[in-house]
């Protein structure tokens, strides 16, 4: 079976890694990595949030400057 979060419309798959002792998420369908991880689930909601915002920034970024090369 596979967790899974949903955070702001986004689906994340949720795996505790031992190793380092905390949640890691990652978000699925998007056309780049974000990952997040939190030592609990209120904290892992919380840093998916701050990496889908920062992953979703910078892809406006990209796009804005992507259509300023092009119409200049």
């Amino acid at each position: 079976m596979m967790n899974v979060m949903e955070i702001n419309g986004v689906k994340a798959v949720i795996a505790f890694d031992p190793d380092i002792n905390m949640f890691r998420g990652e978000f699925v369908g998007l056309n780049g990595g974000a990952d997040f991880y939190s030592t609990d689930i209120d904290g892992l909601r919380r840093e998916g949030e701050i990496s889908l915002k920062v992953f979703l920034d910078m892809c406006g970024d990209v796009i804005r400057h992507t259509h300023d090369i092009i119409t200049h």
